[in-house]
């Protein structure tokens, strides 16, 4: 693999995005002794040299890359080599995940304590749950290159019941998943236009999926928080896909229809 310039120095700085690091010699030289010092990383590291290049890794580093007269030696001891995209793609399988645990916990409640008043930002878990439903149809819409805009919010509350409103959020869902499963890595800058009503709004894709993921969060925290207060136990969402708790949601997944591999694999 030749890097066409000796300043560029590609590494792995950051989750979600490939970035570009300009230094000198001496600076990389220093740096490469404290990665080699460093004990084995994840999967979170990337061949971010191979993305930029549009290139597919096809095995973990090192490598030694040429750049005119000098060589740089670029260590990485991922154990799995992953693109940008996969950040959000596990995000968007995670918050799928997360609506299937809380709803179905929710399905247990009487329509009277679905229905009751609540503190919160909105007074009820049906107004809580419906608020991330119609919100997510809205986003989802625009990445999918729609207009469905302010109609999203039309009705408030589209779902009566905690039933209707789970077969409407796993669609939804899905819909998210599948914008996701599209992207490449040069798809992460693509511009979205969003209609608002009265003017359209711009964002680039993975600045309105990191904002969608963080609206789904905090709101369903607000549910479950409205949850406790109910005699249905309010499940654990508090956690990511970690390894080790493989089989705390392997009964979940094999209802979504999901492995792991569904996640990870690419």
């Amino acid at each position: 693999m030749t890097i066409p310039c000796q300043c560029q120095v590609f590494r792995a700085i950051s989750l979600n995005l490939p970035q570009i690091a300009h230094v000198e010699n001496n600076e990389f030289r220093n740096q490469r002794r404290q990665d080699a010092a460093r004990p084995p990383r994840t999967w979170f590291d990337a061949n971010i040299a191979a993305n930029m290049l549009g290139e597919a890794a096809s095995a973990p580093g090192p490598w030694v890359c040429s750049a005119g007269t000098e060589e740089f030696r670029v260590i990485w001891t991922a154990e799995v080599l992953m693109d940008a995209v996969l950040p959000y793609r596990a995000m968007a399988y995670n918050n799928g995940w997360a609506n299937h645990r809380l709803l179905a916990a929710c399905v247990r409640l009487s329509q009277a304590d679905f229905v009751a008043p609540r503190t919160g930002f909105f007074p009820s878990l049906r107004a809580t749950l419906n608020h991330i439903l119609i919100i997510d149809r809205f986003y989802v819409d625009a990445m999918e290159g729609g207009t469905l805009g302010p109609a999203a919010w039309a009705d408030q509350e589209p779902c009566e019941t905690a039933i209707m409103l789970r077969n409407a959020q796993s669609e939804v869902d899905r819909r998210l998943i599948a914008v996701v499963e599209r992207l490449g890595v040069a798809d992460l800058n693509r511009v979205v236009d969003i209609h608002r009503g009265d003017r359209i709004q711009r964002e680039r894709i993975d600045r309105l999926l990191l904002h969608l993921f963080q609206h789904q969060i905090h709101h369903r925290g607000q549910a479950h928080a409205m949850l406790s207060a109910t005699e249905v136990r309010p499940p654990q969402l508090d956690e990511f896909f970690a390894e080790g708790e493989t089989p705390l949601r392997a009964t979940e997944f094999a209802e979504l229809g999901w492995t792991e591999d569904t996640v990870w694999a690419r």
